[in-house]
């Protein structure tokens, strides 16, 4: 069973330390807390009489007591001291902390077929979805509800919407991937489609580049294709001799990931796409990929059931988080970075915090989830999964959980 190395820092441990656990079976306990530090005198000085000539030798006992007693007689009251810090440090962490359970979802009824895809615009103001029944929609969603929904209808693809994904640089332009070989450009103001290339394949994965000047394309075949989104012509192809399942750039554009279905990430420069690293992430083939909105982290999820989260700037793994039972289909950090949503077969999203690991609210859920993703600008969490009716045919919809009212 392969090992990965794990470098953490906490309170209890001082600098830097590497642990080792096999995945699947958590962390097995790593390093040793360090003693506290400790003073120490010079005895023979403390303990040497006063000289009878020094008219200060009273004085010298007196302020040598008196060290004395700061060092060693106030050691509780300065750990005392410390301790109630530190309390009050996670105090204010937990009132910081969203009050996930007063928070409602509203469901958004309108595809004929399941949806696969939801994505926010990058001011967090519209929401697209794309679904089987060959269609996207866009939704205006007003973050705290007032207002009524808004929809607009993408018609032109042949077959499933199998991925969305919105400009970073602008909030109006779209870009669908499509099971009929098309990826294709839109303008959500007026539901136009304005740009498309047919590729070799049948497309599943879609992400911009942050700067919005190219296009990553991913299809079944394990091919990768770059756009360049002025000409909306391919500039880059490559095929891949292993099953890839998604890829995203970092928040730089500099680094691009693909997930295999080897339990690997691979980590490749860009725009040459040349090898930088092969993480030997899971003991099953890696899923998903979401990059934290800091640039500090990314994580991955897997076939394992397991989520593990990456530190960028030294790819080691740092945390896993273990609260889903079925393989994992898809993650999403929200807008601070402090929040990692997951999703599987599992009938309930998890919720946890990235910095401590710890679960901190799940969301039920009737049936497996395709797709989570956080607004970029409110805790707002966009969901969509096999839905069915009481006919068991496909629901068609999707829900977003972040309201104060149902």
């Amino acid at each position: 069973m392969p090992v990965i190395r794990v470098k953490y820092s906490t309170l209890d441990i001082g600098g830097n330390h590497s642990a080792a656990f096999p995945m699947g079976h958590g962390f097995q306990q790593g390093g040793v807390k360090n003693p506290p530090p400790t003073s120490s005198f010079n005895g023979e000085a403390i303990n040497r009489p006063a000289s009878p000539h020094s008219s200060h030798s009273h004085n010298g006992r007196t302020l040598l007591l008196l060290l004395l007693q700061i060092c060693f007689g106030n050691h509780k009251k300065i750990s005392q001291a410390f301790n109630i810090k530190e309390r009050k440090k996670l105090m204010e962490e937990k009132n910081n902390t969203i009050s996930f359970k007063n928070l409602h979802s509203r469901e958004y009824p309108g595809h004929k077929k399941k949806v696969h895809s939801v994505a926010w615009n990058c001011v967090g103001t519209r929401l697209a979805s794309g679904s089987v029944d060959q269609t996207a929609r866009i939704w205006h969603i007003e973050p705290h509800g007032h207002s009524k929904v808004k929809e607009i209808e993408l018609k032109g693809h042949t077959d499933s919407v199998d991925q969305l994904c919105w400009d970073p640089k602008h909030a109006d332009l779209i870009a669908t991937a499509s099971g009929d070989k098309t990826v294709r450009l839109w303008d959500a103001r007026t539901g136009k489609c304005s740009q498309q290339v047919e590729l070799s394949g049948e497309n599943i994965n879609i992400t911009y580049k942050p700067d919005g000047a190219h296009i990553a394309v991913g299809n079944r075949d394990d091919e990768l294709t770059i756009l360049d989104v002025r000409k909306f012509k391919p500039i880059h192809k490559r095929k891949f001799n292993y099953e890839v399942n998604e890829i995203a750039w970092n928040t730089t554009g500099e680094i691009f990931f693909l997930t295999t279905g080897n339990g690997t990430v691979e980590v490749l420069t860009y725009p040459s796409l040349k090898p930088l690293h092969t993480l030997n992430a899971h003991t099953a083939g890696c899923y998903c990929i979401a990059i934290d909105p800091t640039g500090s982290y990314f994580a991955v999820g897997s076939a394992d059931s397991l989520v593990s989260l990456w530190d960028l700037s030294e790819m080691l793994c740092v945390r896993t988080f273990t609260k889903l039972e079925w393989p994992v289909r898809t993650i999403s950090f929200n807008y601070t970075g402090e929040y990692i949503a997951s999703a599987s077969e599992d009938l309930f999203i998890d919720i946890s915090n990235v910095h401590s690991g710890r679960t901190v609210h799940q969301i039920p859920c009737r049936a497996a989830m395709n797709s989570v993703e956080w607004n970029p600008k409110y805790n707002l969490l966009a969901y969509a999964g096999d839905d069915k009716n009481k006919y068991q045919a496909d629901e068609g919809v999707f829900r977003v959980f972040g309201f104060e009212s149902a």
